[in-house]
């Protein structure tokens, strides 16, 4: 799939809020810098085109769905990031948001919690496996 701009982004944001739509009512989500009717159809028939979405007819109404959910969107947004900007390492992300003071100590222990939980459970899942 093709790289979204941020524009195509922000219109799936509210498609895969709206979970259907027709353009009339992404364009009723948009708050700011509202673009014309046919500029925001030129971006949704753009997403189709990238497989993002697809529609369902009726006549010549579109009404639009998304083609991939935002969690598989989210998952490949951030490997594709983490592998430009941090070479591909998860510790250089924590270590960038640190030294940026966008993550807390407790965060960090958090984080820490929660992979000694999902290490002691697949531990415990593989010893009942061999059982």
């Amino acid at each position: 799939m093709q790289k979204l701009t941020n524009k195509e982004e922000e219109i799936m944001h509210i498609i895969w809020t709206l979970e259907k739509a027709f353009v009339k009512d992404v364009l009723a989500e948009i708050t700011d810098d509202q673009p014309h009717y046919n500029t925001l159809s030129t971006i949704i028939r753009n997403l189709e085109e990238k497989g993002y979405v697809s529609y369902h007819a009726y006549g010549k109404t579109h009404q639009y769905y998304p083609t991939i959910s935002k969690e598989a969107y989210k998952k490949r947004f951030m490997s594709t990031a983490i592998e430009h900007y941090f070479n591909n390492s998860y510790k250089n992300v924590v270590s960038f948001f640190a030294k940026e003071e966008k993550i807390s100590i407790a965060e960090l222990k958090e984080i820490i919690a929660l992979i000694e939980t999902k290490n002691r459970d697949d531990a415990k899942s593989e010893k009942s496996n061999t059982v």
